[in-house]
């Protein structure tokens, strides 16, 4: 009966009283097996299988949902309803007009998107097809990855990933633990150890782990990657025994196993709910700023059309009110015609002039885009100074709808470990009281050339000395969680091999650790291993000293310090502790803290890691008390973290400081250059990451992202148990914007002034606070506003401690801000998925941490000092090309279609076309189509290289400027001028007309046939040479290709005018075109009025084009000017800051950069002749002439602070 009850209150308290505990928790049997009769119900619950999707599409709703993406399209959508109203109704032009282009479209996109979908899905399958081995009935058994099932008891052997979320069991170690590495996760490519549970570690043998009967009680899933609570019972004779479970107890999914031989382990998460799959963000579909300005053009167009549409309409009913003016007998109505309703006939009037006039919205602009995005992507995958000799790879596009978005970027978000850095950490010197030792180059201050380790600790000074030296070598050769390899390999990399010999190595949790370990060993203190709880070292007299390890103190975020208790032979014990300064100093109580904090000091400005270290002796019964202590906040079920803080808290404490460690992390290469390339391009570069405060921050120093003279902010974690996060957020905003006084950094930046450069840091916890205030922070108003005022007042800002998801958040954050800047996300880690994918474009590095973030990115580059050239090269090369694409494609159809429009005032709004069929269909298919595609692959309106010299040139097209408002209207009116120009020119030639003696209609002034079509072939030959010329007046880049492309256009247009009006085509039923164009062209006026139009339409732009640059030039147009004058030697030897634009109005202005450091003296000489080695020959060559343009007589500055070297040496006369 007993039985019954506890059942029945098991399911009452999960499904009626206690609702939240059974949405929060869930319940896991091991292997699949009932609890014990009497001890509590077994209710199996549902739970995904171990599939992983990342694709968009299914093989079933790829047509459906495809379709239904691209009819988003306004311009889709709108061609679609074109197409059906010439099905429907009669119209003046075929179906196929709209159709024909529409289905091309459609179809090359839906291939497009296609293909890369199925390369997701192949990516998947590897994934889910992978084989595991699962523990089933006393014996291992392989299954694929997808058929896992939660409680499912896995066998995991070393260098394997985990293949979904797992509580480790047991492993091949007798102390049950294992060793793992997360790169993929959180980007930290070092050792972490796990721990087994207590009361299953012996468990090593498949039977022996199929008989556990045990339940896991644990959270539901959710991404935090570093948090985790839960709790195992395992039934001893039908009595459960309740064990805690936290994170070291937890492996993730993703990470690799290593140094351990295999482990067993329990599944409690898998596929889409494992943690790595909740910090994945959806793969949305990006659309770039051009692509919306398309969309808002296009809407104006439609308007435009309506518009058009409905005059003609109304026109052309008041036309026919008079009974004089009804429509002539040649197109008269039929009787079914005439009784139809007046509202009916018009409105099919009113479609039929739509559909006459559809062409001004440019449907082959979105083909002509699309094959211009994806054959530019391949500029970037060849070229060659973005491929990597080490990895062998070059840089790949995996998406090519947001190219020129690369050209618009204002915000740059980076990975730290593995994208700034190279992760690879090397010791360089350390501290003892105040004397410096630099391993095999200085001892105390002092270079000793030929001095090997010994020599140099021989020389320190005096016995005291020597014996701390001592003392500090062997806490760092004991205070850490480093294990010793001996096998020639690690992750398949030979390490440590010197004669074909194989030697031990060092593997850890921490960079650092080994770097400091590794550092000891060239010092002349070797650690040598962990053996039965025994640390061994062996000192500089050869001699193995042996300590037994007592407790480890492990390392956290907060208290930023770890220790260890060892016993010596002599039966001392020994507390040594080593952690960040700022957690050091104020638990030491003796020992030289001014030299040493000097010193810490000294290597933080350098950027360089520090660590301080210093003792305690223990007493026996201080050692008791200590254990007493750790035993008890060890087994606390409930705020065990806080009860383990607390006892350290006790236990770390009246402390002798021994010295410090420097350690670096190098930079990649050019990475600093990088950073500070993007910064004078008018970038904002924020760096976020899961790193520590004290070693980003170091980072940051290293690569100029923080200045010496960089005032930071904090707003940390630490800060906040001082104050509350209302008091801290406004004091930070008071700071800055006191100083700023209210102007954003934006406006500052042209300014000479000298203000406070700030800096500001920020950790995961605080981040979420400001995300999510608590219900009595609520009351004091938003905090994301006063967050994105402090940081938009920074020139760089770091984000420590974050998870995955926060990265997401803060990119997102910054997208939906109210200037909505474009964002780029650059990272190398599975880590930094989710913001790849969140950011406008995502960028991955192919680093050591794995390929997801490069197979989930949108461009992969191999190292991050290609991302100079992506964005300052290409990016500005794929926005010029686009926006001039699109703001023409816009004007050559007003061109186009304008007339038509015209037309319709001289023939009775009768929808007469004034173009034939075949012009209609081939003017943007063909005639038009190949030049401004071919502009837009191939355009370089600056060199290559000056673009690159001068990453301020980035400014003069940021903010989509080139695709604005007043651009688009100037080139809207220019289309309708040019227009007006070839309709009335054309008119006004056919003004006087007489019979000829067969009867034919002669214009007397030009002698040209008298007609519709001959009248419609004179227009449309003035439009299609004026619009092509139009383009080859805007193009700077001339190569063969652009020749052969523009004026092979033209000759096609002309031969097939002579074929199509040359020949009866015996498959047409009329042959409205026969002798028109060989007719028009025998006239030799015709000749002249042609040649006249196309000058009267292309003169006013010649003109602006002409004032502009010499009135008002921008710095881009300096540049190109002084380029033509050198001859394309520009690059080589200018100053480029000289060509400038001149500061107006107090030194502000747009395009300039701020440059704190005072300038060269000799840049602000008046100017004078100057004589300059030039390379323009082979041989030296000395000329003398006037400096570079002399822009501006009266000002005796540069625009630009920084100057730039040339190739040849630069000497007054």
């Amino acid at each position: 009966m007993g039985m019954d009850f506890s059942t029945l209150r098991t399911l009452i308290s999960r499904y009626c009283v206690g609702e939240e505990n059974w949405v929060d928790s869930r319940t896991i049997y091991i292997g699949h097996k009932e609890p014990p009769p009497g001890t509590e119900a077994y209710i199996p619950q549902r739970f995904p299988d171990n599939r992983i999707v990342s694709s968009k599409y299914t093989f079933w709703n790829f047509i459906p949902k495809n379709l239904f993406e691209q009819f988003r399209r306004v311009a889709n959508f709108y061609f679609l309803i074109i197409f059906l109203v010439q099905l429907i109704i009669d119209t003046p032009t075929s179906p196929v007009t709209s159709g024909l282009p529409l289905f091309f479209v459609i179809t090359v996109t839906a291939i497009k998107q296609g293909y890369e979908d199925w390369l997701r899905h192949k990516a998947d399958n590897a994934v889910n097809q992978c084989p595991v081995h699962v523990v089933q009935h006393g014996k291992v058994v392989r299954k694929q990855s997808r058929k896992l099932r939660v409680g499912d008891v896995v066998l995991v052997k070393e260098n394997e990933t985990f293949p979904c979320d797992l509580i480790l069991l047991s492993s091949s170690r007798d102390d049950g633990t294992c060793y793992v590495t997360t790169a993929s996760l959180d980007g930290e490519s070092s050792h972490k150890t796990y721990y087994a549970v207590q009361d299953t570690k012996a468990y090593n043998r498949e039977e022996e782990v199929d008989s556990i009967q045990a339940t896991i009680e644990c959270e539901q899933p959710q991404p935090d990657l570093y948090k985790f609570v839960g709790r195992i019972n395992i039934y001893m004779n039908n009595e459960p025994v309740a064990r805690p479970l936290g994170s070291e107890n937890l492996l993730l999914r993703g990470a690799t196993l290593k140094n351990t031989e295999y482990i067993y382990a329990v599944a409690i998460y898998t596929g889409m709910e494992t943690k790595m799959a909740l910090n994945y963000q959806s793969k949305s579909q990006k659309r770039s700023a051009v692509e919306k300005s398309m969309n808002a053009y296009l809407v104006v167009y439609l308007c435009i059309l309506i518009s058009k549409a409905f005059i003609n309409t109304v026109l052309k009913y008041v036309w026919q009110a008079d009974p004089n003016r009804d429509e002539p007998w040649y197109n008269e109505r039929t009787e079914a015609e005439r009784q139809r309703h007046i509202v009916i006939r018009a409105f099919t009037d009113f479609l039929a002039f739509m559909v006459l006039f559809n062409y001004i919205i440019p449907v082959s602009m979105y083909v002509t885009v699309e094959m211009q995005k994806f054959l530019g992507s391949y500029f970037i995958m060849w070229d060659d100074e973005m491929f990597d000799e080490e990895l062998g790879e070059h840089a790949v596009v995996n998406t090519s709808d947001l190219n020129e978005e690369l050209g618009q970027v204002e915000y740059v978000f980076t990975d730290k470990t593995g994208t700034l850095t190279e992760n690879n950490m090397e010791f360089i010197e350390c501290c003892v009281d105040g004397h410096v030792y630099v391993p095999h180059a200085i001892c105390n201050g002092q270079v000793m050339p030929g001095a090997d380790s010994m020599d140099m600790i021989d020389s320190s000074p005096g016995p005291g000395a020597r014996e701390s030296e001592e003392l500090f070598f062997r806490a760092l050769c004991l205070c850490h969680t480093v294990q010793v390899k001996e096998e020639e390999t690690v992750d398949g990399i030979k390490q440590g091999i010197h004669q074909g010999k194989a030697t031990s190595f060092y593997i850890s949790s921490s960079p650092d650790e080994v770097a400091l370990v590794e550092g000891m060993k060239r010092l002349g203190f070797t650690y040598l291993r962990l053996k039965d709880s025994h640390m061994e070292i062996l000192n500089r007299e050869d001699e193995i000293e042996r300590f037994e390890l007592l407790e480890v103190l492990t390392f956290d975020s907060v208290r930023r310090r770890m220790s260890v208790i060892v016993r010596d032979t002599t039966g001392e014990l020994y507390l040594f502790c080593k952690g960040a300064d700022s957690s050091i100093f104020p638990r030491v109580i003796s020992g030289k803290v001014d030299q040493v904090r000097a010193r810490v000091e000294h290597n933080a400005v350098e950027g360089l890691r520090t660590l301080c270290v210093a003792y305690r002796q223990l007493s026996p019964e201080q050692y008791q008390e200590v254990c007493h202590l750790l035993s008890g906040a060890k087994l606390a079920l409930q705020d065990r973290d806080k009860k383990l803080a607390e006892a350290y808290d006790l236990i770390e404490k009246d402390l002798i400081l021994l010295g410090a460690t420097a350690v670096e992390d190098r930079l990649q290469e050019k990475a600093a250059d990088t950073i500070e390339s993007l910064h004078k391009a008018g970038m904002k570069v924020w760096v976020l990451t899961g790193d520590k405060m004290e070693t980003a921050a170091a980072t940051c120093y290293a690569s100029k992202l923080f200045r010496r003279s960089t005032q930071i902010l904090e707003l940390t974690t630490k800060r906040l148990e001082e104050q509350s996060l209302h008091d801290v957020l406004f004091d930070l905003s008071r700071t800055v914007l006191r100083q700023h006084g209210g102007m954003t950094r934006d406006n500052l930046s042209g300014l000479s002034g000298d203000y406070n450069d700030y800096g500001l840091i920020i950790d995961g916890a605080t981040l979420s606070a400001v995300l999510k205030p608590t219900q009595e922070d609520s009351n004091s108003g938003n905090y994301k506003e006063i967050f994105l005022e402090i940081c938009r007042n920074c020139s760089a800002v770091l984000c420590c401690r974050m998870a995955p998801l926060q990265k997401a958040q803060i990119v997102k954050l910054i997208k939906a801000s109210k200037e909505h800047p474009i964002t780029l996300a650059i990272g190398d880690g599975a880590n930094d998925v989710s913001m790849i994918l969140e950011a406008h474009v995502g960028i991955g590095i192919m680093g050591k941490e794995g390929r997801q973030a490069a197979r989930n990115s949108d461009y992969a580059i191999p190292k991050f000092k290609h991302l100079k050239k992506m964005l300052l090269v290409h990016g500005h090369y794929y926005y010029i090309r686009i926006s001039e694409l699109v703001q023409y494609f816009f004007y050559k159809n007003v061109c186009f279609i304008f007339p038509q429009f015209l037309y319709q005032f001289f023939c009775g709004f009768s929808q007469q076309p004034l173009y034939d069929t075949a012009y209609l269909t081939l003017y943007n298919i063909s005639f038009t189509s190949l030049p401004i595609l071919l502009y837009s692959l191939m355009e370089q309106h600056i060199n290559m290289d000056i673009l690159k010299k001068d990453p301020s040139l980035y400014r003069d097209i940021a903010k989509n400027c080139l695709l604005r408002w007043p651009i688009f209207i100037y080139w809207t009116f220019l289309g309708v001028y040019d227009a007006i120009v070839m309709f009335f020119g054309a008119y006004f030639l056919f003004d006087n007309t007489t019979f000829t003696s067969n009867g034919q209609l002669m214009t007397t002034n030009t002698q040209m046939m008298f007609g519709n079509w001959t009248f419609g072939t004179l227009v449309f030959t003035v439009l299609v040479f004026t619009v092509t010329f139009k383009l080859a007046l805007d193009t700077h880049y001339w190569t063969w290709i652009n020749h052969f492309v523009i004026w092979g256009s033209l000759i096609f247009f002309v031969v097939f005018s002579l074929l199509w009006g040359g020949i009866i085509w015996p498959f047409l039923n009329y042959q409205r075109m026969y002798y028109v164009f060989m007719q028009m062209l025998s006239s030799g006026p015709a000749w002249l009025s042609i040649i006249l139009l196309i000058t009267a339409s292309l003169l006013p732009d010649v003109v602006k084009k002409v004032l502009w640059r010499s009135l008002w030039p921008t710095t881009t147009e300096r540049i190109q000017s002084a380029d033509k004058l050198y001859k394309g030697q520009l690059s080589e030897f200018t100053p480029l800051a000289s060509l400038h634009t001149p500061p107006r109005g107090g030194g502000q202005q747009q395009g300039s950069v701020h440059q704190r450091n005072p300038p060269n003296p000799r840049r602000f000489e008046p100017l004078t002749k100057k004589l300059m080695f030039t390379r323009w020959r082979s041989t030296p060559d000395y000329c003398t002439f006037t400096p570079l343009l002399r822009f501006s007589e009266g000002s005796r500055y540069s625009s630009q602070g920084h100057t730039y070297g040339g190739a040849g040496p630069e000497t007054a006369v």
